[in-house]
């Protein structure tokens, strides 16, 4: 069974719009610096983040 990542960040570069999904096999997450709140959208993020833009 293949593993699907759903993405809706749009300014990504790796994101397909279309359908929500990142297009990389695997993507790296990782802890935000100085947060231990124990709340998952406070303490970790998408490490393979890239912007359209660049």
């Amino acid at each position: 069974m293949d593993q699907k990542i759903r993405c809706t960040v749009e300014s990504c570069k790796y994101n397909n719009c279309d359908n929500r999904m990142c297009e990389l096999n695997q993507i790296e997450v990782q802890a935000c610096p100085g947060c231990s709140n124990g709340s998952a959208k406070d303490e970790s993020m998408c490490g393979s983040y890239k912007c359209k833009c660049h």
